[in-house]
Parts: structure tokens; C-alpha cells; sequence
């Protein structure tokens, strides 16, 4: 007769991640899909430093190609530079606070109403400079030079607006070449998670069938959070999923199966791409613990770390590091006998996937050593924080889980 205790366990894992993910939503949800932009981002630093370098530039054409090289008209420079930078700073604003809304619109429309704003921009400017020169002089305002000045410049103003939305056509097109690439790699790992996961569950039905009809419903919870979009996740939600599938192996493999996780002061929004733990601690149970006769530990450390290689302005940014250590088997005698090799977790797919995510800003190594009891497999990841918020959790956690009881205990070892 089957306990009834355990299923006092059943859930735990869909809860654990609910109270991660927003009210409403599951981990698997596929957020609102946002259009593409029309036009580059025009509010930060970086955008701003380029629209005013382009304008000089502009600027110096102007001057040299109506007053030449020698001698050289520094005065006029400066007069065009103003009345460009006037005519740029003041667009760049609005387009920024339009950019939104031109991301939804028709691309014919959203050129229209970008380049009419522009244009707004620019007879506005020319009309107060012309206004001003008129009345400085004593004279009357000449509408044709003010003709001719609007039209070199809707001119050199399509040109700019023209390059611009090449540029972020090219961003878009690098951006869902890059997604691609992710949903592609990280789907070649969803399979390992569901075998190696159904052979969990296989080795429960004959045991303990209550118990593996619970687990079923904790696993649906689990591929819920593996079939998300590929991503970057809470770093709590990954450790969660990680600590849970952990305690499913740990039905299979009874007291030979035991974790220690290392947590500490972290930033409280840090994220890790997602489905990135789980498969470096299946690699850890497949290919070390399940194969040694006695089993092991699995040691998880996560903490904040300061990088140690300098950035482009000499000082050393934080990173996360994260390091899965666990024993290996060196010999036939260490071997447990008639463990299948499975179909492994290549390590180069784990890479690629970190390299789409941070280019050449993470580190990973994996490598055997010799550790205190023989020989160990260890994998250290750094991370650069994607994390906005500074604010540290405010204490250190360590968590040494004793060996998990077999599946004819009373329940589940917490």
C-alpha cells in the first residue's frame, strides 16, 4: 500500500515557479511581440554623438563646397554648424518620442511622417535664422534664399533619415538572425531534458506509483519553464528549475545523489539566459554521479565576482560566476554497472549559446582535476551582470542537501 504523504509534495515545483513569474503569467509565456523599429534609437549617448558628428560634417561640406578651402571661412562654419545643430537637436527629440508609434505604423507612412517632421524642424529654424539676419541688417527677408536653404537641406535631411533607416533595417535583420540562431541551439537541448526525464519517471512507476503520478504533474511544470522563449531569465528561476531537477534525479538515484549549492550576495535582478543550469547539472548526473557504484556530491557556487580583466576604461567590471564541481569515475571498479552513456550534453552547444547571447564577454572552462576524494569534472562559467539594479540580497546562502531517501520512504526528501 502507497503512502499517502507524498503527495503533500506534489506542486512544488509549479509553485515555486508561479511565485517567481508575474502575477498572471507562467515562465512559459511568450511576451507581447514588440515590431521592429523604424528608426535607430535616438535618446542615448551614442545616437546623439553621431547625429552631431554627421551634422559637422554636413556642415563643413556646405561650406567648402560654397566658399572653397583657401582662404578658409571659419565664420560661416560656425554660422551653418549652429543652424544645423539647431535643426537636428530639436528633430532627434521628437523622432525619439515618435519612435514607438513609427515601429507600428506602414513604412511608407512612418518615412512620411518622419521625414514631415524633419522638414517642420527645418523651416522653422531657417524662418527664426532669416527672421533675425533681416532684422539685424534693416532689410527685408529673402524668401528665395530661404527657399534655396530649405531645399539643400530637405535634401541632405532625406539623405541622413534615408541612412538611418538602413542602418536599423540591418540592426533588425541581425537581431532575428541572432533569435534564430538561440530558439535553435537551445532546442537541441529540450529533448535531452524530456529522455532523461522520462527515464526518471519509468523508474518510479514500478516502485511507487503515487508518487510517480505527482511527479508527473511537478515535470509538467518543468517543461513549461524549459518551452519558454529563449531568452534571459531571473537568476531565481533558473536555480529553482536546477534545484528541482536535481531532486527528480535524486528519486532515481536515491542516497548516491547529493548537492551542495553555494549562493551569495547577488544583484536581485540578475538573469542568466534560460535553460542554461539545468543542462550542466544533467551532465553532471549522467556522465559522473549515475556511473560511480558509491555516487557523489554536486557542488553549485554562484556568486559576484570582480572581473578580472580590465575593460576599455582600465577598471574591472562585476561578473557573475558560476561553477558545478562533481566526481568522476577513473576506473572499471568505480563504475556502477549497466548505466547507460546516454546521449551526453555537448559542451560546444553551450557555448555557441553564450556566445549569441554575450559575444566574447563570457568565460568557459570545463576540465577534470584532482580534488580531495579523486578525480572531479568541474565547469566555471563568468558571466557579465545583465542586471540594472545594484541592490544585493542581504545574505549568503548555503544549502547542503543529505543524500535523497529512496522512493519507499514516507515522503519526499525536502
Amino acid at each position: 500500500m502507497t503512502s499517502s504523504r507524498p503527495a503533500q509534495a506534489a506542486g512544488i515545483i509549479a509553485q515555486e515557479i508561479h511565485e517567481i513569474a508575474p502575477v498572471g503569467k507562467d515562465s512559459a509565456r511568450h511576451e507581447t511581440a514588440t515590431p521592429p523599429h523604424f528608426l535607430p534609437d535616438l535618446c542615448g549617448v551614442t545616437g546623439v554623438a553621431a547625429l552631431v558628428l554627421i551634422g559637422e560634417l554636413l556642415a563643413l561640406v556646405l561650406v567648402l563646397a560654397s566658399d572653397g578651402i583657401h582662404p578658409f571661412n571659419w565664420q560661416r562654419l560656425g554660422l551653418v554648424s549652429l543652424t544645423v545643430q539647431w535643426v537636428i537637436l530639436p528633430a532627434a527629440a521628437i523622432l525619439c518620442r515618435l519612435r514607438p508609434r513609427l515601429a507600428r505604423l506602414p513604412h511608407k507612412l512612418a518615412a512620411a511622417l518622419s521625414y514631415s517632421t524633419v522638414l517642420a524642424v527645418l523651416l522653422a529654424v531657417l524662418l527664426a535664422q532669416h527672421w533675425w539676419m533681416a532684422d539685424m541688417e534693416g532689410v527685408a527677408m529673402d524668401l528665395w534664399t530661404l527657399l534655396s536653404n530649405f531645399l539643400v537641406g530637405a535634401i541632405c535631411a532625406g539623405v541622413v533619415l534615408r541612412y538611418a533607416y538602413v542602418q536599423q533595417q540591418l540592426h533588425n535583420q541581425q537581431q532575428a538572425e541572432l533569435g534564430a540562431r538561440i530558439d535553435a541551439l537551445q532546442s537541441r537541448i529540450r529533448p535531452h531534458f524530456l529522455f532523461n526525464s522520462m527515464n526518471s519517471l519509468a523508474s518510479l512507476i514500478a516502485v511507487d506509483a503515487e508518487r510517480a503520478e505527482k511527479l508527473v504533474e511537478d515535470l509538467s511544470a518543468l517543461f513549461r519553464a524549459s518551452l519558454a522563449d529563449s531568452k534571459l531569465v531571473p537568476l531565481e528561476q533558473e536555480v529553482a528549475l536546477a534545484r528541482r531537477y536535481l531532486e527528480i534525479e535524486s528519486l532515481r538515484l536515491g542516497d548516491r545523489l547529493q548537492q551542495e549549492w553555494q549562493i551569495g550576495e547577488l544583484p536581485t535582478d540578475a538573469q542568466l539566459p534560460s535553460m542554461l543550469l539545468q543542462p550542466l547539472l544533467e551532465n553532471a548526473v549522467l556522465h559522473g554521479i549515475a556511473r560511480l557504484r558509491s555516487g557523489g556530491k554536486i557542488e553549485i557556487a554562484i556568486r559576484q565576482e570582480v572581473a578580472s580583466r580590465q575593460n576599455v576604461i582600465g577598471s574591472r567590471t562585476p561578473e557573475l560566476l558560476l561553477s558545478i564541481q562533481n566526481p568522476v569515475a577513473v576506473s572499471e571498479a568505480e563504475m556502477s554497472p549497466g548505466v547507460s552513456t546516454g546521449n551526453g550534453m555537448a559542451m560546444e552547444n553551450i557555448r555557441q549559446r553564450l556566445s549569441a547571447f554575450y559575444g566574447n564577454r563570457f568565460r568557459f572552462t570545463a576540465e577534470v582535476r584532482d580534488g580531495e576524494r579523486g578525480k572531479e569534472y568541474r565547469v566555471e562559467l563568468r558571466l557579465p551582470f545583465n542586471a540594472t539594479s545594484s541592490a544585493t540580497s542581504t545574505k549568503t546562502e548555503t544549502r547542503i542537501t543529505e543524500p535523497a531517501k529512496t522512493p519507499v520512504m514516507e515522503e519526499v526528501a525536502q
